[in-house]
């Protein structure tokens, strides 16, 4: 059944994709699917889903009986939207096949960020051609449900609100975690674009009058998966880029205590890790799952509250002015099953 789904769903795509409702044709503008207005949010989560694959339409098919029932008003996009090697222009078909397609009916601002995959260089995944991002950023103007205006930006809700709900830190790490070295001066580790992202965000966390600030980044500064911790990626703890040691410092020094949350993809996984007295209040999530796996091995160096290393999955993040609750679902990719596997209320 899910096969002949995403086969009839293919066939719409090749024949008319440019008609699918919420997408621009090459040189037109598209009127955004509108930003929540109230204070309570329910918000998806999900992370490096853009593979097209059975996994991310199991996935897509479960996140909408569970929306549908609870009312999501966003939902969020962790980076890796476009496997393997990201976009080649802002009118890649890919945008529709991996992207709008098994989304549709979720008609709601997606916040994006963008992956290491999104951004390929010569190697798929190497996050060493940052500049292929900005067709992502392109596609803003082409999709109702696309949203990233810029590389990094933020996003508070309700908006024109002098206390907001909450407000959302959309960042771009790969210039600090490539698995490979940055060769644009612009994108270098200390480069212009990196120097101007961080001031960008120590300003914007400064000024932020939210009840709740949410860091989205496809990087995590903590995590159990396999790529482990930021400042030692993949066991590598030295160099500028591969480790994420740059990226680390960043989260120390700008993020923790000053944000509540930090949502992450890259790995594979679903993670709620502690909020310690190291972390200042600073609580990760990692929601990587969301179409493809891990194998239920990984580092395991963070106490965490919950975590599932081997499942396809997503979170909802239902937001409140008193409390943010965290539900962890898993998917049979067979039967595209929602199961709640874990729940965590957070007081204010």
């Amino acid at each position: 059944m899910l096969e002949r789904w995403k086969v009839l769903a293919g066939a719409v795509a090749i024949a008319a994709w440019s008609a699918l409702p919420g997408v621009a044709r090459a040189g037109e503008s598209v009127r955004k699917f509108p930003m929540p207005t109230g204070r309570e949010l329910t918000v998806l989560v999900t992370g490096d889903a853009g593979t097209g694959a059975d996994g991310q339409w199991a996935v897509a098919r479960a996140a909408k009986e569970v929306c549908a029932r609870e009312g999501v008003s966003l939902a969020v996009g962790l980076g890796d939207n476009i496997y393997e090697n990201g976009p080649e222009s802002p009118e890649d078909d890919e945008f529709h096949t991996k992207f709008e397609l098994p989304n549709a009916g979720l008609d709601v601002p997606w916040l994006m960020v963008l992956g290491n995959h999104d951004c390929s260089g010569i190697i798929p995944g190497s996050g060493g051609r940052p500049s292929r991002g900005d067709h992502e950023v392109a596609y803003h103007s082409r999709s109702a449900r696309w949203w990233m205006p810029a590389r990094y930006y933020s996003v508070a809700l309700p908006q024109r609100s002098d206390r907001p709900v909450v407000e959302f830190f959309a960042l771009d790490t790969n210039p600090v975690a490539s698995t490979v070295m940055q060769t644009d001066p612009h994108y270098h580790w200390n480069g212009p674009f990196m120097r101007a992202q961080r001031a960008w965000l120590d300003r914007a966390l400064a000024q932020s009058t939210a009840t709740w600030k949410v860091v989205l980044a496809h990087h995590p500064f903590r995590n159990n998966g396999k790529h482990g911790n930021a400042g030692e990626y993949d066991g590598i703890v030295i160099g500028d880029y591969t480790s994420g040691r740059h990226l680390a410092e960043l989260y120390r020094e700008i993020v923790v205590g000053r944000a509540d949350f930090v949502l992450s993809g890259h790995d594979h996984t679903m993670q709620l890790l502690d909020t310690g007295p190291d972390w200042k209040g600073t609580e990760q999530v990692v929601c990587g799952a969301s179409a493809k796996h891990g194998d239920g091995s990984g580092r395991r160096t963070n106490k965490a509250f919950w975590q599932d290393l081997a499942s396809l999955g997503f979170m909802l993040m239902k937001i409140r002015e008193d409390r943010v609750v965290l539900d962890a679902y898993t998917v049979d990719v067979a039967t595209s099953r929602p199961t709640l596997a874990f729940s965590r209320t957070r007081a204010g």
